[in-house]
């Protein structure tokens, strides 16, 4: 249960909570009913073969799958930048957004966010992940219940009437213009939660905090039952009645609807449990970081024996002041969960698309894998923004799938045609799973 704890206030934290409330919109739920799927790869796919294989972080699976460590450590930097630049910024953020307007304070954002951050890092670390997973599932308690508390107060702040509102905000079919269209989730939006769930850094070491596969498994499903019976509720209803009292007001909507309806006497403990979930996904993502750039790319080309600690600690601060930093950036985003799950895909399917080549095929070249990740990076990030000259209008979900087949396409390829090998299909097998060179 420690595992299920940490696992589900890791993905519970702020820019979950203040992102999909601000859409105020029910078909947002999709996220959380489709990451049940995610959560199922993981403990029947995914923990298996990372515990088999005693891997300390998800990159290291490839290197001993390419038996190549230049891979381990392109994708490794990737998953460093994500954290870095996307995530860590976002969680800090949004948190801060939450405090400031459920206690409607006239303070700068940005002072909100340097004691996130600051704290964040103080318990990154001096914190292990055992000690993290058990204190995030107290806490986890703590948030699930306050933020159960939230949906029912809210309700009842309406009298359970939903008149008034529009169907578009009610229905779970999203139509062609709204934020999450229906076809979406019969393509790119089962890739999207097996990249986060399976191969994710981030999530997976709170599962392999587990001492075996069957706990980090049984951990995984309790997670997964979290998700489809709570957490749907948690994250959709509060925004659709700050809609209906208050109109449309974005990701301004989840505080503002707390800091009306919760207690005066609960308010302390509610703002204590959503500080404890952005300090939980902040230190998460800091410690994944860390972890990837001292094992993946410091001790590979650097430093073969660096003093652990004290690298920790100075990479740790360097990505507190770059993520305070990216803030402000934050702040001009029309929606952040649209804009997260946006900017997710330029790193998404190019590194999923490697761990299925890798764990689907053998005998593909490292360089075939690397090039393919710099062509997906590239082709959804040309696809994706409105700069580029060949930008186009579909949904970015949509453009998920069409770079993952695309990756993957490219990296047989180029393994072919262009290096002279011959992939393999080699699934189940042991081939080619041992250390790198």
């Amino acid at each position: 249960m420690f595992v299920a704890g940490s696992i589900t206030l890791t993905n519970l934290s702020t820019d979950q909570l203040v992102g999909m409330n601000g859409n105020q919109m029910a078909l947002l739920a999709w996220w959380e009913f489709a990451a049940v799927i995610g959560l199922i790869i993981l403990a029947k796919v995914f923990i298996p073969i990372y515990y088999k294989y005693n891997c300390t972080t998800t990159t290291e699976l490839l290197e001993k799958r390419y038996k190549n460590k230049h891979i381990r450590a392109v994708i490794g930097m990737l998953f460093f930048l994500g954290n870095a630049l996307i995530y860590m910024p976002a969680v800090i953020y949004s948190g801060s957004l939450f405090m400031q307007t459920m206690f409607n304070v006239d303070i700068p954002l940005m002072y909100i966010a340097i004691a996130f951050a600051a704290l964040g890092a103080v318990y990154a670390i001096f914190g292990g992940l055992r000690a993290v997973a058990v204190s995030d599932t107290y806490s986890g308690v703590l948030l699930l219940s306050m933020a159960v508390l939230v949906v029912f107060l809210s309700l009842a702040a309406i009298d359970f009437d939903f008149t008034g509102i529009p169907a578009e905000r009610l229905t779970l079919v999203g139509g062609p213009d709204s934020p999450l269209p229906w076809p979406t989730l019969l393509t790119g939006m089962i890739f999207i939660q097996m990249y986060y769930w399976g191969t994710n850094q981030t999530i997976t070491q709170r599962a392999m905090a587990a001492p075996n596969v069957k706990e980090a498994q049984k951990g995984v499903f309790a997670a997964a039952a979290i998700r489809i019976l709570i957490v749907p509720a948690i994250i959709v209803l509060p925004g659709i009645v700050s809609f209906k009292l208050y109109g449309d007001i974005g990701d301004a909507a989840y505080g503002r609807i707390v800091g009306d309806v919760m207690p005066l006497w609960l308010t302390g403990v509610f703002a204590a449990a959503m500080a404890a979930a952005v300090l939980s996904t902040y230190n998460s993502l800091l410690n994944s970081a860390t972890a990837l750039y001292v094992c993946d790319i410091h001790e590979a080309y650097v430093n073969d024996n660096p003093n652990v600690v004290r690298l920790s600690g100075w990479v740790t601060a360097m990505l507190t002041i770059l993520s305070l930093v990216l803030v402000p950036i934050y702040q001009q985003a029309d929606s952040i969960i649209n804009l997260l799950q946006q900017l997710n895909g330029l790193l998404s399917m190019p590194i999923l698309s490697i761990f299925v080549v890798g764990l689907v095929f053998k005998d593909v070249d490292a360089r075939a894998g690397i090039a393919a990740v710099i062509f997906g990076v590239l082709l959804y990030g040309s696809l994706t923004f409105d700069f580029s000259p060949v930008y186009t209008t579909l949904h970015y979900i949509h453009l998920m799938p069409i770079t993952l087949v695309s990756c993957i396409s490219f990296a047989l390829f180029i393994n072919r045609f262009v290096l002279g090998q011959r992939a393999k299909l080699a699934w189940g097998s042991n081939d080619g799973l041992e250390a790198a060179e």
